[in-house]
């Protein structure tokens, strides 16, 4: 996962995995009531998130490239949009590489995300410059949520049919 490509090597995505019952409560008000059960069951969750500010650290990442965390810091609709669709694709390494260690893994959406950047992320604060915290306050969202761990085979669906090449690419 850490070594797979994201545009810019800006690697926006924050990964917080809850792990202990009193994590999984606060999560709980946020989830829709069909993934509730699953969700409590599971060993770890992990929240995939994406840092706004994730052009703070390009310096660092992308030292090739010393215009673009200058760019991003100008255009902010660009930074968010950037920083949701990479974490998105570092969220699909993630589950790669978990199922690579043999894991189950239960991507899903099916919660509020403002309640889970207000509870985790302390969505709405001020946020400084200086912070050198991982998830620096405010700055963070949620995209998605991943239950981990070993899922019981006679509780698991059969993998559910998927579109074959023909119906979901075409060659010009």
């Amino acid at each position: 996962m850490k070594w797979a490509p994201t545009s810019v090597n800006g690697s926006p995505a924050r990964i917080l995995f809850l792990r202990s019952e009193a994590a999984k409560q606060r999560l709980l008000p946020a989830l829709a009531s069909g993934n509730v059960e699953k969700t409590m069951a599971a060993p770890v969750t992990a929240i995939i998130g994406y840092d706004l500010r994730f052009y703070e650290r390009l310096p660092k990442l992308a030292p090739h490239n010393p215009a673009m965390k200058e760019m991003f810091i100008k255009a902010p609709e660009l930074a968010e949009v950037t920083a949701r669709r990479n974490s998105s694709l570092q969220g699909a390494y993630f589950i790669l590489a978990a199922r690579a260690l043999g894991l189950d893994c239960g991507p899903m959406s099916g919660f509020d995300n403002a309640k889970v950047d207000q509870e985790f992320f302390a969505a709405g604060q001020q946020a400084y410059p200086d912070e050198q915290e991982f998830f620096t306050a405010g700055c963070t969202r949620s995209n998605f949520l991943c239950n981990l761990g070993y899922g019981d085979s006679n509780k698991l669906h059969p993998r559910a049919p998927r579109l074959s090449f023909d119906e979901a690419c075409q060659l010009l």
